[in-house]
């Protein structure tokens, strides 16, 4: 992807990025130093591939399959999320629904097959004692890909 960068006098600290016709433009401070722009080039470039990476995955079916097999229920809504850089999903159980952290583009599917089982678990059990973590270890994967995540998180994906 190509990238251009417009320096701002008027930006004094944010950076924003939108892609136009295949091109990435990044706007920054003027005052940034061309190690910061660098590294936020980096950023915003690995956040759009992200983003073109989870188009690919129908989360939707993916739930629907996955909840129908291990016989947990169905979200009321599942999305991709870039703003959790803490967590790999998150469920509100009071509405049902079902946010999956986009870092997790590029992952295997077995593993965010996990994560979507990991977070189904949760629209039956809100917390993790002894039943969820029964739910969730129905997925025969379920240690090896909690082993993936914590070896990535270690990493600093």
């Amino acid at each position: 992807m190509r990238v251009e960068v417009n320096r701002s006098p008027r930006r004094h600290k944010t950076v924003q990025a939108r892609l136009v016709d295949g091109t990435l433009r990044v706007a920054i401070p003027a005052s940034m130093t061309k190690d910061e722009e660098a590294h936020w080039v980096e950023v915003m470039s690995a956040r759009f591939t992200r983003h073109a990476d989870t188009s690919e995955i129908d989360l939707d079916a993916k739930a629907a399959t996955l909840a129908a097999r291990f016989e947990l229920p169905e979200p009321t809504e599942i999305s991709w999320s870039s703003r959790q850089n803490t967590r790999w999903g998150s469920c509100s159980v009071d509405t049902g629904r079902i946010r999956i952290s986009d870092r997790l583009a590029g992952f295997p599917d077995w593993v965010i097959d996990y994560v979507v089982v990991h977070e189904l678990a949760h629209l039956l059990e809100a917390g993790h004692n002894e039943q969820f973590w029964e739910l969730v270890n129905r997925y025969p994967l379920a240690e090896r890909a909690r082993g993936y995540l914590l070896a990535q998180a270690d990493v600093g994906n």
